[in-house]
């Protein structure tokens, strides 16, 4: 059974907007790099996959890490759950329909992990009980609004691990309490 684990990087006031926050540091990017090459795939809100879309095309500027970063992203499977797109990329698939089902059966048929990106999708899957971790990687920097880490409200955690992954990033883990 695979386990579908929420993570994203946020701010330390709990927002998770992208482009405020930036690219992470060259360590953190390594981080992401190994993170992405281990999964068994990601489920995608519309949103979210609309800007990880970036990695589908290389772009003249990218050195060897951006590079190192799409071939892992492009390799692995995506559910992109979206009532709105009609057609999604390369290695991807639309979940128009009952995505709850759908999401179950690939927990049931997958082994691994899969990440879940974006946090109106990550709450919906919370609701439903669906969300087996809970990965927040805390940039030291405040935006003072957005997008919230936890779009509605937040479920009964229990911390089991933090750590250090970079000089200015810490991931705390968390499993429903």
């Amino acid at each position: 059974m695979a386990k579908l684990v929420y993570g994203l990087s946020q701010s330390l006031d709990g927002y998770v907007d992208h482009m405020k926050l930036g690219p992470p540091a060259p360590a953190a990017f390594r981080h992401f790099i190994e993170l992405v090459r281990g999964l068994t795939g990601s489920i995608y809100g519309r949103r979210t996959y609309e800007i990880m879309r970036y990695w589908e095309e290389d772009l003249p500027d990218w050195d060897a890490e951006d590079r190192e970063f799409a071939v892992a992203w492009r390799s692995q499977p995506k559910w992109v759950v979206s009532r709105s797109l009609k057609s999604v990329g390369p290695n991807a698939t639309l979940v128009a329909d009952d995505f709850e089902k759908a999401i179950r059966r690939l927990k049931a048929e997958l082994a691994g992990e899969i990440q879940v990106a974006g946090p109106v999708l990550a709450q919906s899957l919370t609701e439903a009980g669906l969300i087996d971790e809970y990965r927040l990687y805390l940039r030291p920097v405040v935006l003072g609004g957005g997008t919230p880490f936890f779009a509605g409200p937040r479920p009964p955690l229990h911390l089991v691990a933090s750590d250090l992954i970079a000089d200015d990033l810490i991931r705390l883990t968390y499993v429903p309490a």
